[in-house]
């Protein structure tokens, strides 16, 4: 028997994702003014839902959120296709994921912690 279930080992999963996405939106802003730079995302919601669907905590563990090229974004003149307020909004719904995520995995944890009897 595991000592986590499969929605903790989702919870963590999503936290590598939200994490993944943060570099990737990091990077986008970092290369905002570089010419022929393509804007980079992380769309991990469906790439784990798609793990999660076999119900298999060995699957989930091993995930690995994928970073793709946003070819649906629009290039300026000089090839960039990167928009600071987009990046910023995303940074800002990204944080926002992140540390729901992170509040919830830390209950779960802490009731397994009471659980056990360890303070």
């Amino acid at each position: 028997m595991d000592l986590f279930d499969t929605t903790q080992v989702s919870l963590a999963a999503a936290l590598r994702g939200s994490s993944a996405r943060q570099q990737a939106i990091a990077a986008n802003i970092a290369n905002v003014n570089t010419p022929g730079y393509r804007r980079v995302d992380v769309p991990f919601t469906d790439q784990l839902r798609s793990a999660m669907s076999s119900g298999d905590t060995k699957a989930i563990e091993a995930w690995s959120p994928a970073t793709q090229v946003d070819a649906s974004a629009p290039q300026r003149a000089d090839g960039n296709s990167v928009d600071l307020d987009t990046e910023s909004a995303a940074e800002a719904a990204n944080g926002l994921q992140y540390e729901t995520v992170a509040q919830v995995l830390k209950a779960r944890i802490d009731i397994l912690k009471s659980a056990m009897g360890v303070s």
